[in-house]
């Protein structure tokens, strides 16, 4: 530790600390607009100018490193004139328009030209202007005039997107930042460029001129949508949700949010919201007010559990849904009889597990990690907010290895890329279990061949300190997950390392605590999807979309006796149900999520419904009211939290485990073609897929199949060819790209998406034929 005197108090940093962070301990703010505490040191604004006794000039805060009894004074007359004189030219070419400006009311330009800037400019010279850009539908760079050159959006791609898409261009008063070859910005984090600017040259482009900050009501959300469980705060006006920025919290988002999490909420607030309950009567549909729509589901209900027996009927969520409200749809199918329930809609295999499968470790641990292990995932676009801690750790010399159908760019360096086809991924594994086991002596689980990446893999775990295993969507969504993950639990436990998966979506350890899968003889959500039953409760399911195999859902529904879609929008499963109820989204109700680490977060409603629709608890609280079922008393849900979870801080950790008990065996090889199915990260769950900017992206454009080398070759294809792709009897036809990373015989078709929903199960054999 280092003492230095700041303003005439003693102040104990750290050796190699700058006087800026020295500043920040001692709770005694410096003027800045390039310092960011998560971003490099650029020294570029000079605006954080201080006296150092013994210095011949002001020197920068952010770029002066403490040493042993420093004296440094930030308000003295040379510090305050340095400043001032900073500010001043910073304004030589800043355009006077605070008033139209989206930034005004919250821009650090404008505050800290109140508090260091002169009343009036010397220079009458004209301001240079320039040219604005357009780099796609979320951001706006249409006033770059405003730039003052502080990079810190250039240095956010480099260092914590992972990817440059903003440089600076020429130099003195003519550089501008700018993409340089006129691309979009594409990037899953790019909306964290806004937060950081401190002027008004970068701002939102779905948010642009629709409030001013001073309008907007603050208030405390979780994210819906990936595991990560990103505190948000929403900004609200006359009701309706404006804008959402990410609420800091270290140990889960930082003091970044992805942009789907950014943007999402543009879809809560369109024309495909349902904001009253809907019946189909003679193919019509008809609005109705709830007392008449739940009596008809729930005397249907009574009907067809007399009629067919309480195992004709079934549920279907998603984990985007709260803990209350699995909790009581959970309540209500065993109410009536039935084990029938699953949120569990994309995987392919469905063994019993006893506890809640999750990360194994602290979401903050994966910053610093030494070693990682990713089995199947899509990581950047799966859990964008994961890949960026991995993206630190790997700055700072981690391992990160990786096993997966194709090598994923993930925007950070990759220590080993094994690629093996999906059905040869357990084959791959026990290789690495395989190398582990040489090593440390012990018997592997199979029999099994260590290729050259396996034993580079063993190695890198069998070293450093802090290491994890982790299972990604496509691991956990695999025909043979269960082996798959216990020979990630071998890996780790002979290597030292956590283990434990990255979780599909924001409540998938909560939908596990609270029992939303079958417990005793149950059908699974492969089973519901497979053979009709007479009636099905969707809770923020899109089957047709959520399911691993949409086409299947699809035939299963249309023979369906009864089909209740609980759901904010209208035109969800719209072809299918027989009953629409409109429930609340997150911004409309109260309730909580289990992020992937199993921290508990809870949020209340920061408007008020839209239209007719009410919270999905309060729906499932009445309906099982009038089923006449115990237990749905209940008046918050606080209330329904605490019988979900009980005592959370006592009990939750030892209801959260990833050992598996599958015996593990190797397939044949299968030569043919085989499909790997990524779920695009603006199609994963209701909200994105109706939220209209995020839709107007690079990521959401219409799917291609991605085809290996080889393939590629002995079509003949050239750029913007296209293809026939088969599974069983669909088919489809789709642009086709080449794919060099993809294992030869692994064919890349998205899932999740109406234009591949037809086609078949995310894993299995297919057939592409050029078109």
């Amino acid at each position: 530790m280092v003492e230095i005197e700041l303003d005439g108090r003693k102040v104990e940093v750290q050796e190699g600390s700058m006087v800026m962070h020295a500043a920040d301990k001692a709770g005694t703010y410096i003027p800045h607009f390039c310092y960011h505490k998560k971003l490099s040191i650029a020294a570029n604004c000079r605006m954080c100018l201080v006296d150092i006794e013994k210095a011949p000039k002001p020197m920068p805060a952010c770029a002066t490193p403490v040493t042993q009894g420093m004296i440094v004074r930030t308000k003295s007359d040379k510090a305050l004139k340095a400043q001032s004189s900073v500010m001043e030219f910073l304004l030589i070419n800043h355009p006077l328009d605070c008033p139209i400006c989206d930034q005004g009311g919250e821009c650090q330009l404008q505050d800290l030209a109140v508090g260091y800037g002169k009343s009036a400019s010397r220079y009458e010279e004209e301001k240079r202007v320039v040219l604005h850009k357009d780099v796609g539908p979320l951001i706006s760079m249409e006033e770059m005039s405003r730039c003052i050159h502080c990079t810190r959006c250039v240095r956010f791609g480099q260092e914590v997107a992972g990817v440059m898409e903003l440089g600076m261009i020429h130099r003195g008063e003519h550089s501008e930042i700018t993409t340089v070859a006129g691309d979009t910005v594409d990037s899953e984090l790019s909306g964290n460029m806004i937060d950081i600017c401190p002027v008004g040259a970068l701002t939102s482009k779905p948010f642009r001129y629709s409030a001013r900050t001073w309008e907007l009501s603050r208030r405390k959300s979780v994210s819906p949508h990936d595991s990560t469980g990103a505190n948000l705060i929403v900004q609200v006006k006359n009701h309706q949700v404006m804008r959402v920025v990410p609420l800091e919290n270290e140990a889960v988002n930082e003091c970044w949010i992805a942009d789907r999490d950014r943007f999402s909420y543009e879809a809560l607030n369109t024309d495909e919201r349902l904001t009253a309950p809907m019946i189909k009567h003679d193919g019509q549909w008809r609005t109705v007010d709830w007392n008449t729509a739940l009596e008809y589901v729930a005397n249907g209900l009574k009907s067809i559990q007399s009629e067919h027996g309480a195992a004709s009927i079934g549920a279907l969520a998603t984990a985007h849904s709260t803990v209350e409200e699995l909790y009581l749809l959970g309540q209500l199918v065993r109410g009536v009889g039935s084990d029938n329930i699953d949120h569990r809609l994309r995987h392919a295999e469905f063994d019993t597990v006893e506890k809640a499968r999750w990360l194994g470790t602290s979401i903050e641990s994966l910053s610093t990690l030494d070693r990682a292990f990713v089995i199947g995932s899509f990581l950047r676009k799966d859990h964008p907010l994961f890949a960026q801690r991995l993206r630190q750790a790997a700055k700072h010399g981690a391992q990160v290895s990786s096993l997966h159908a194709l090598a994923d760019d993930w925007l950070m360096p990759i220590s080993t890329q094994f690629t093996a086809a999906p059905s040869a991924w357990v084959a791959a594994l026990a290789g690495v279990a395989a190398a582990v086991a040489s090593h440390t002596g012990a018997a592997a689980p199979v029999a099994a061949e260590a290729s050259e990446p396996a034993k580079a893999i063993a190695a890198s775990l069998l070293s450093g300190q802090r290491k994890a295993v982790l299972l990604g969507n496509a691991a956990v969504q695999h025909p043979q997950a269960s082996r798959l993950l216990a020979l990630a639990q071998f890996i780790a436990e002979q290597t030292g390392a956590t283990f434990g998966v990255l979780g599909e979506a924001a409540n998938s350890v909560g939908a596990q605590l609270v029992g939303a899968q079958p417990r005793s003889g149950g059908l699974n959500a492969g089973q519901m999807l497979s053979q009709p039953l007479k009636a099905y409760l969707l809770l923020n399911a899109e089957p047709v979309l959520d399911a691993a195999d949409g086409r299947q859902a699809a035939d299963t529904l249309a023979r369906a006796g009864m089909v209740v879609s609980l759901s904010a929008f209208r035109n969800a499963n719209l072809e299918h149900a027989d009953v629409l109820l409109p429930i609340t989204p997150f911004t409309e109700t109260s309730g909580s999520f289990v992020n992937a680490e199993g921290r508990v977060q809870g949020f209340h409603g920061v408007v008020r419904p839209r239209g007719d629709a009410r919270p999905a608890w309060k729906v499932l609280r009445v309906l099982g009211s009038m089923l006449g079922l115990p237990g749905f008393g209940f008046e918050t849900s606080e209330e329904v939290k605490a019988q979900a979870l009980g005592d959370v801080s006592a009990a939750l950790a030892s209801r959260l485990g990833n050992a598996s008990r599958a015996s593990v065996a190797i397939a044949a090889d299968r030569p043919t073609l085989e499909r790997v199915a990524d779920v695009p990260i603006y199609a994963g769950d209701a909200i994105v897929r109706r939220a209209p900017s995020l839709q107007a992206t690079a990521d959401a454009r219409a799917p291609r199949a991605g085809l290996p080398t080889a393939l590629w070759q002995r079509l003949g294809l050239v750029e913007g060819g296209q293809v026939h792709v088969q599974q069983g009897s669909a088919s489809l036809r789709l642009a086709a790209y080449h794919d060099a990373t993809l294992a030869p015989t692994a064919v890349r078709v998205p899932a999740g998406h109406a234009a591949t929903a037809a086609l078949g199960a995310m894993f299995g054999e297919i057939a592409v034929e050029k078109a």
